[in-house]
């Protein structure tokens, strides 16, 4: 696991050495650089998902697909701790979006996406068309459980946002929420996992039978 944490800092020492190191004029090392740092990470994640296929399900921790669901999120942890890339994605309209799809997320057009969003576990992912999500919003498809035998477990479950919603500031979405189309939740949302926003109600089912 410590060889897994590890992947944020190579990817920038990779991304230092590329452009620091005098090889080529510095406009084609700053090319380089932006290339590698936001295509190597979906790339590999592509790769990883290939080779071992990981479903929305219950995670024993420490088994071997929490440790392909830990390498999928090492590789995403640059932008979390340093969110200030991915906001320079957000300045041209439909390329945030763009990058989102490569890690395996399915995103509709016209998704607005305001400063401060953040999106955890992009493969497990389904937005519709003409959705906003409001500032500070923060998308996190996973939550730590206790089992019924005292055990921790990693809940990993897709988040769905139908077309023509709006996803109010500084909302929580988790596990296997799902949001009705043309549903407008208030800022500071909290939603619990599995929870079904439709009609301005929070209807909420079961680990179990979501699961």
């Amino acid at each position: 696991m410590l060889l897994i944490n590890a992947i944020s800092l190579l990817h920038l020492l990779i991304l230092f050495c590329l452009i620091f190191f005098e090889y080529a004029p510095f406009i084609h090392r700053l090319l380089y650089g932006m290339v590698f740092l936001y295509l190597w990470p979906p790339c590999a994640a592509s790769v990883v998902r290939m080779l071992f296929p990981i479903r929305e399900k219950r995670l024993t921790v420490y088994s071997k697909e929490y440790f392909v669901w830990w390498t999928l999120f090492n590789l995403q942890v640059l932008f979390i701790r340093m969110p200030f890339f991915e906001e320079f994605l957000r300045f041209i309209p439909g390329l945030y979006s763009t990058w989102l799809r490569l890690w395996g997320a399915k995103i509709g057009r016209l998704v607005y996406w305001a400063p401060g969003t953040t999106v955890l576990d992009r493969s497990f992912l389904d937005i519709g068309d003409h959705v906003i999500l409001g500032a500070g919003v923060r998308i996190n498809p996973h939550v730590q459980i206790l089992n019924e035998a005292g055990e921790n477990e990693l809940l990993l479950a897709s988040i769905t946002i139908g077309g023509n919603s709006v996803i109010g500031g500084y909302s929580l979405l988790t596990s296997g929420t799902v949001v009705a189309p043309g549903e407008n939740l208030r800022a500071f949302t909290l939603s619990a996992p599995f929870s079904h926003w439709q009609k301005g109600r929070r209807l909420k089912k079961s680990m179990d039978e979501s699961a």
